[in-house]
This record gives C-alpha cells, sequence and structure tokens, in this order.
C-alpha cells in the first residue's frame, strides 16, 4: 500500500472520530439544555449547536437514542404537570 494512500485512511480515521466526539458533546449540550426547561428549535439554533455542526448533520444528532428518550421524558414531565394543575382545579 502507497504510503500517501495509508496517510490518507489514517487522517480520515481521525477526522470521522473527532467529528463524533463533537457530535456527542453537541448532543450531551442538548439533553442538558431540554433539562434546563429550554425548547428544542431554541437550542437547535444556539452558537453552540450551530457553529460546531452543520446544519446537514443535525438530523443524525436527534436520531441519536439519549436524546430521543430525554425528548421523550421531559414531554412526560410536561404533561404530568399539565395534567397535575387541571387535577387540583376541579
Amino acid at each position: 500500500m502507497p504510503e500517501s494512500t495509508l496517510r490518507e485512511i489514517i487522517a480520515k480515521f481521525f477526522e470521522e472520530m473527532s467529528i463524533d466526539v463533537l457530535e456527542e458533546r453537541v448532543v450531551q449540550y442538548i439533553i442538558r439544555e431540554l433539562k434546563n426547561g429550554r425548547r428544542l428549535n431554541s437550542i437547535l439554533k444556539d452558537p453552540y449547536v450551530t457553529n460546531r455542526i452543520p446544519e446537514e448533520h443535525v438530523a443524525d444528532i436527534l436520531a441519536n437514542k439519549e436524546l430521543i428518550e430525554t425528548l421523550e421524558s421531559e414531554i412526560q414531565k410536561a404533561f404530568e404537570k399539565d395534567f397535575n394543575i387541571f387535577d387540583r382545579e376541579s
């Protein structure tokens, strides 16, 4: 294998690895902000997110299992809170 091809393969590997690490940090940021009560739409427009991932990668991040679980949990909490309010008023 030519040396230049090997360098390209190694460079691509590390580039992909750094993208994965960066995306994971963005996912953790989104999860933390959701738990702090921010809306997803607002978080996705946040400079921390937009400066770190290209717009075309947002769908990949939103498909992250941990993020989906957090979204479901936050939605459930919101509904429980709303229903508890209604129960007290009856």
